[in-house]
């Protein structure tokens, strides 16, 4: 239990100060240890931080698995537009998505390299659901379209701009109105008229 708890503390560390500016010294004070007896759980400040980036990385995913096993692949309108609500309460109300995101966005230099193959690894499964998605969408008539990668694709990038809105701006209204916007010409772009 004791990873774990170390785990927890270092995630509110890194989500504050980022990698460089959260400490393995401030971590084992608050739970309760020196810090040398991090060592005995994690090989360095590295092992501990990638450890805490996978676990963010399999919330995520797994939220988003879950979203998608409970969906109506009937009303593909409500389902996808759930999804961008689904993106955007996770990464406001979760502590280890908050991380994710901040991170996947600004890694530190040095493990650039692993954290882009983190984010690689899951941009790729949600895009195989997705399209897996769209084209049952595509072939029951309910969404125009030829191939599920285009409108995948298509979706990828409206997810993507709310993604952006929400590391780099902190404005509700600006969110909501991106959001609809976005979400409005994707919508037509895809919809049966």
């Amino acid at each position: 239990m004791k990873s774990n708890e170390i785990k927890k503390a270092a995630l509110k560390y890194f989500t504050i100060h980022g990698y460089e500016g959260a400490s393995l010294s401030l971590i084992a004070e608050e739970v309760g240890m020196k810090k040398q007896s991090i060592y005995a759980h994690f090989k360095g400040k590295d092992d501990l931080f990638l450890q805490v980036l996978r676990d963010a990385k399999e919330t995520e995913l797994s939220s988003k698995l879950q979203y998608f096993s409970k969906v109506d692949s009937q009303n593909p309108k409500k389902d996808l537009y759930g999804f961008l609500r689904l993106v955007i309460d996770l990464f406001q109300k979760n502590e280890q998505l908050k991380f994710w995101l901040r991170m996947s966005f600004f890694p530190p230099a040095h493990l650039a390299k692993a954290i882009e193959e983190e984010v690689i690894d899951i941009e790729e499964k949600v895009q195989t659901i997705l399209e897996s998605k769209f084209q049952d969408w595509i072939n029951a008539n309910l969404i125009v379209g030829d191939a599920a990668k285009t409108p995948t694709f298509a979706f990828l990038g409206v997810v993507d701009s709310i993604m952006v809105e929400l590391v780099y701006v902190n404005d509700e209204k600006r969110l909501k109105d991106k959001l609809e916007a976005s979400w409005t010409v994707f919508w037509r772009g895809i919809s049966l008229r």
